[in-house]
């Protein structure tokens, strides 16, 4: 949420800056703006998107410096326009030339904000981190680090902070707590971003800033200490990602670029870890604590969004092959209700970033609780996986859109290993694993199979995409993938749909149902198959239109819908790896036929980093 770069070094910093908020924009789109120190802070900043800003600059040479900072906004407080967007200054009346750009949420940004505007500070936007500014600003006395450091132990709340001073045109100093920032090191220069897609054009070497920490940075030096100004040693790593992940190529957006790549990010998520031959899971991460996990007693999944629907179907696979009981909560509930941990809880943090703030604030409650905790995470080094005991990574790649598939698909895939994984512990056979593992070796060539069917499902949302209201249903471990499906054509063609039960239509939301309404219901081969047609008869009786994804070498469902999806035969609990493809390219499709920008839909970022 937000996207943060800084650069100093000796390159010009605007060129590097602008690149770098490109490729950060899908965090956040609603403003942009630079500040460069060249004979002065120079600064601009614009509602709209980044190549508004670039625009705006034009060829201005102020801005040739060689440190700045740039940020683009997703709103949280004070609505997206020029004045509200980073960077802040502090009070111009000092005569300091701070600027700072920050992610996060400063929570007694009011009471901050009284006592300065009581000191004679005078605000110039809505936001809070302008008030952090202007703290800083009141605190400076010819040491930024220092400044900074007053400043943020007066602060509550999150935040990934870089700060720029005129009256040290050498100095960068950043900090961070709860929300993610590293500072890539290159040769006499660091870049520091929000995350690492604006980091590894320049280089592969990076730190991850931790939190309650604070980094000084000039051309030549580096240190870094907590709030409380003791020295610490960071720990550099290799950046997992390279250049060519991250570009469009040949894909018109990234969303459609993502939903190709899952056969190989499937292939990725599985490599070494399936020996089918004799039905076992290798995952490295959790041997340290294999005899505790043997015990589990209890499984608690937690995630938001689409993260939550994985882990929906997460808690049907650990029921069903691994016989524990098991359930999924918002994170955003876990954390704030009186969630009882027992003996023998294991709790499993679901985030493709690792950085999701409530997901993260749940695995601190549960960890304080008592729980073990563990992390499906796709973010190499971020937060969740260093604070979670233990966890398996997705290697599913860097996801530039905002609407996630291909990381969904490799939570669920991690899922079933971590199920069978378990289940190995307890009570299934080895056959039966082995007979699972053998079809799982085979999802991601299935995947592409369904891949191929995306100009015959463009031709069927063509008919209904102008439909404001639709339903998706599905039973068991497909009711989830109902949930995701709906979401996803919420998330980026804006419009009207609920994912439920289908069973749960008849309790009230059948009440929607009118003539050519489109009902997009999962009727795979599966324990609870008749029961899905009864209820596709049902929404038929009311004038329905029905949009099933059904299983190959079912022809009599064409009888009783309109329009039919097939994906291969597998078994029950590998299909939501094949049957949301199907929903990820449907509202694809939507979006683009409504004109929409698939890869920045409104109102959306990417990571959520605050509550």
């Amino acid at each position: 949420m937000c996207g943060i770069v800084a650069y100093i070094g000796g390159k010009p910093a605007r060129e590097l800056l602008l690149e770098g908020l490109k490729r950060l924009e899908y965090r956040g789109y609603d403003s942009a703006g630079i500040a460069v120190i060249n004979g002065g802070l120079q600064l601009s900043k614009t509602a709209g998107r980044v190549r508004v800003l670039e625009d705006q600059l034009g060829q201005d040479d102020r801005f040739d410096g060689t440190i700045g900072l740039a940020h683009t906004r997703w709103a949280t407080h004070g609505e997206p326009s020029d004045r509200n967007a980073h960077p802040h200054e502090d009070d111009p009346e000092l005569g300091h030339g701070i600027a700072i750009v920050h992610n996060g949420i400063i929570e007694n940004h009011a009471a901050l904000k009284t006592y300065l505007m009581d000191n004679g500070h005078v605000f110039a936007s809505d936001t809070d981190t302008e008030v952090l500014a202007h703290l800083i600003g009141h605190f400076y006395e010819g040491d930024l680090e220092a400044s900074v450091r007053q400043a943020l132990r007066e602060v509550t709340g999150a935040y990934a902070i870089a700060v720029v001073c005129a009256q040290e045109p050498d100095v960068l100093v950043v900090a961070r707590k709860g929300s993610p920032l590293m500072i890539g090191v290159g040769s006499d220069e660091y870049i520091v971003a929000s995350d690492a897609s604006a980091i590894v054009a320049h280089t592969n070497q990076a730190i991850e800033l931790d939190d309650d920490t604070i980094a000084r940075l000039t051309t030549d030096s580096f240190r870094t200490s907590t709030l409380e100004n003791v020295t610490i040693t960071p720990q550099m790593r290799e950046l997992e990602v390279d250049l060519e992940q991250i570009e469009l190529g040949s894909y018109p957006h990234y969303m459609l670029k993502e939903i190709h790549e899952q056969p190989e990010a499937i292939r990725r998520c599985l490599k070494g870890r399936v020996s089918a031959r004799d039905g076992s899971v290798v995952l490295g991460g959790l041997n340290e604590f294999a005899r505790e996990l043997g015990r589990t007693r209890r499984v608690v999944f937690l995630g938001q969004g689409t993260a939550l629907h994985a882990g929906m179907i997460a808690s049907y696979l650990v029921e069903g092959l691994a016989k524990i009981p098991s359930r999924a909560d918002f994170a955003s509930e876990f954390r704030y209700r009186n969630a009882i941990i027992e003996d023998g809880t294991v709790v499993v943090a679901i985030s493709q970033s690792g950085e999701t703030a409530d997901t993260h604030a749940a695995l601190r409650e549960a960890s304080r609780k008592g729980a073990m905790t563990l992390g499906l995470v796709n973010v190499v080094g971020s937060t969740i996986t260093r604070e979670s005991d233990a966890g398996v990574y997705l290697r599913v790649g860097p996801e530039i859109g905002v609407a996630s598939t291909k990381a969904f698909l490799g939570q669920v895939t991690a899922s079933v290993l971590l199920a069978t994984w378990l289940g190995r512990r307890r009570f299934l056979s080895p056959m039966e694993a082995s007979s699972m593992l053998e079809t799982l070796n085979t999802v991601p060539t299935l995947i592409s199979r369904v891949l191929d069917q995306s100009d015959q499902i463009a031709e069927v949302v063509g008919k209904y995409v102008q439909r404001d209201n639709w339903l998706f249903l599905g039973r068991g471990v497909n009711y989830p993938v109902a949930m995701e499906g709906a979401l996803k054509l919420k998330e980026i063609s804006y419009i009207h749909a609920e994912g439920m039960p289908a069973a749960e239509m008849k309790h009230g939301p059948i009440a929607l149902i009118d003539k050519g309404m489109p009902v997009v219901v999962v009727a795979t081969r599966s324990s609870q198959y008749e029961k899905v047609l009864s209820n596709i008869e049902e929404v038929r009786s009311r004038g329905g239109h029905v949009i099933a994804v059904a299983t190959e070498g079912d022809d009599s469902i064409r009888n009783i819908c309109e329009d039919v999806f097939f994906v291969p035969d597998v078994p029950e609990v590998l299909q939501p790896l094949l049957t949301v493809v199907p929903l990820q390219i449907l509202a694809y499709h939507a979006a683009v036929m409504r004109g929409h920008d698939v890869d920045k839909p409104r109102n959306l970022a990417k990571s959520v980093t605050v509550e």
